[in-house]
């Protein structure tokens, strides 16, 4: 019912807190469903991530632009939000405390979405403990690698992709 992707985003942004990875796994599953939809629910579900990871780093300009935007999007698929198991108006209320919590410049706490399908906490529980973490836990904030994973990451791949492209761009306007 639900699909994997989904459920790893939940188990990382429930267990090890580890936001960029939830990043990642959803925007290569809206990458695959549905490209270039930029009011997706998927991409809200990213700038929710997103926004913790900026909020959590400090970064209170960034998670604020985020969770505006995580907000706006998740509100006009308010009605969808009950399929991927989640109590959409628990969600909402959820996302403007935290984003009253950004705008006054307040420490990062961890969040937690009100998932009110038993099936789907379930099966998020068994695959957090497959993974070896343990499901609702506070974020570490001395895992550096985690909090700062953006930064840390290596990058040698992307440049290269980057300066193939641009010196195929290059050679087709000689």
């Amino acid at each position: 019912m639900f699909t994997t992707d989904f459920i790893d985003y939940l188990v990382h942004f429930h267990s090890d807190r580890d936001y960029f990875e939830c990043h990642e796994i959803l925007e290569e599953h809206w990458k695959n469903v549905d490209a270039g939809n930029k009011e997706s629910i998927l991409v809200g579900w990213i700038q929710l991530a997103v926004s913790q990871y900026h909020h959590r780093r400090g970064n209170f300009a960034g998670a604020l632009r985020t969770i505006q935007k995580a907000l706006w999007l998740l509100t006009i698929h308010k009605q969808s939000i009950k399929e991927y198991g989640i109590d959409e108006d628990k969600l909402i209320g959820a996302i403007l405390r935290k984003k009253e919590e950004i705008e006054h410049t307040l420490p990062y706490k961890s969040m937690n979405l009100p998932i009110n399908d038993a099936s789907l906490l379930s099966a998020c529980k068994r695959q957090a403990e497959k993974a070896g973490l343990i499901w609702g836990v506070d974020s570490n904030l001395t895992k550096s690698e985690i909090i700062h994973r953006h930064s840390m990451r290596d990058r040698s791949e992307v440049i290269q992709n980057r300066l193939h492209a641009l010196k195929q761009k290059k050679g087709s306007s000689d």
